[in-house]
């Protein structure tokens, strides 16, 4: 049995990302979002284009108004109006000034934006009612954000709203993106019935699938269904045999426990797979199968108890399904320090892992622990999770107002 920090180390070091030359696709911009970046991407614009106005105000020359004051305001005459948009016809010469406006292109001849609210217009004229403070005070000089031809966005990167944003501003109208990660997903055992049957006495509703299928959707890969396979060897074999010939990643729950009807791994070994993990050292979750094929798909098989396949789905299978997606930085597992606002016990055996909340209170943060029994069957209080805290091996009690290392989920 491997411990947790033993067994990501196993697991993380298996996952190489996705190709960049085999595994990608040109998408339009708009159906870009949530993408990974495949390819870096650079464009032909500066940013800004070109000299523009970072006020609304006068454009003119520093030489010309470098000793204006409320007592003594430089006049200058106003030869053109400048709007957002508008291409500059004049030359501002000495005593000249342009009325501009924020992300209006300078005038020739300008270097300087005097704000509209140390002014006062007359007519045709305007008075300088205070010097700037530096030459070309309030002028955006073209490129100084950003100069054509170097890296504008690195490969690697998720598409959110402002890498959109970036993309659109340079007209990169589309965009090479690593495909979606295929990941199938089943459960094991003659007991569970999908949501919409009757149930019977002694059966369970399978809700794993259902669960580690929204979770595989909110990190950006599609999930494949196959349902529920029986424990029968046949039927497991043909389900593994499928997965691993259509997927990237499969994830099982259920049938990798001791019981006399788990005979998950004998399958996987007989189809030619690796089992790196049969078990780690953490509750819940302890029976957790990771194995590899020749083709690197990864195979997962979760514990059947709901709450132990979110956690280790959670703690292993999400980072995993991030980094594999291509993602180059933020998929390792993200931990806070946080004061507990209960007190938290286990044995000490085994890292362990308690479901709950964190909050942020004064700058601090703080987690509250789930409701109810922490037990791996109780499925009820695990709703609005976003955090699970972590005992170490040794462990045996966190008092409440104690800092605790959290997991964020």
């Amino acid at each position: 049995m491997f411990s947790v920090k033993a067994a990501e180390a196993i697991v993380f070091n298996l996952v190489q990302p996705l190709d960049r030359q085999r595994d990608t696709e040109v998408v339009d911009l708009l159906a870009a979002h949530s993408r990974i970046l495949a390819s870096p991407v650079s464009s032909q614009l500066d940013f800004p284009h070109w000299d523009n106005s970072a006020m609304d105000g006068y454009a003119v020359r520093y030489t010309d108004v470098q000793q204006a004051s409320q007592e003594q305001p430089v006049s200058l005459e106003i030869v053109e109006e400048i709007p957002a948009g508008y291409q500059p016809q004049s030359t501002i010469q000495q005593g000249q000034a342009a009325r501009i406006f924020t992300g209006a292109v300078m005038p020739t001849g300008a270097d300087t934006v005097v704000m509209q609210e140390r002014t006062r217009r007359e007519d045709n004229r305007v008075l300088i009612l205070a010097a700037p403070t530096k030459p070309q005070e309030f002028v955006r000089h073209r490129a100084c954000y950003y100069k054509t031809g170097t890296q504008l966005l690195p490969a690697g990167v998720r598409l959110y709203g402002p890498e959109i944003a970036v993309l659109a501003a340079a007209q990169c109208t589309q965009v090479r993106v690593y495909r979606r990660l295929r990941v199938a997903i089943f459960s094991t055992g003659d007991e569970l019935v999908t949501p919409d049957k009757p149930l019977q006495a002694g059966q369970i509703v399978d809700s794993n699938q259902y669960a580690l299928a929204a979770l595989v959707k909110q990190i950006g890969a599609e999930p494949l269904m196959l349902g529920i396979v029986p424990d029968k060897p046949n039927a497991l074999e043909e389900a593994i045999a499928h997965t691993i010939s259509n997927a990237d990643v499969v994830l099982s729950s259920g049938g990798v426990s001791v019981g006399d009807y788990d005979y998950v791994e004998r399958i996987i070994e007989s189809l030619g797979g690796e089992i790196h993990i049969q078990a780690v050292a953490m509750k819940p979750g302890k029976p957790l199968t990771v194995a590899t094929f020749a083709n690197q798909v990864i195979y997962f098989g979760l514990p059947g108890n709901p709450v132990s396949a979110l956690v280790t789905f959670w703690r292993f299978v999400q980072p995993t399904i991030k980094k594999l997606s291509g993602l180059a930085e933020g998929w390792q597992p993200k931990f806070v320090k946080a004061r507990t606002r209960q007190e938290l016990q286990s044995d000490g055996k085994r890292e362990t892992y308690f479901w709950g909340q964190l909050h942020l209170t004064d700058g601090v943060y703080e987690f509250q622990v789930a409701g109810g029994s922490q037990n791996s069957g109780n499925l009820v209080n695990i709703a609005q999770t976003n955090a699970l805290a972590v005992l170490l091996v040794g462990q045996t009690l966190i008092s409440q107002g104690e800092q605790i290392q959290v997991l964020l989920v």
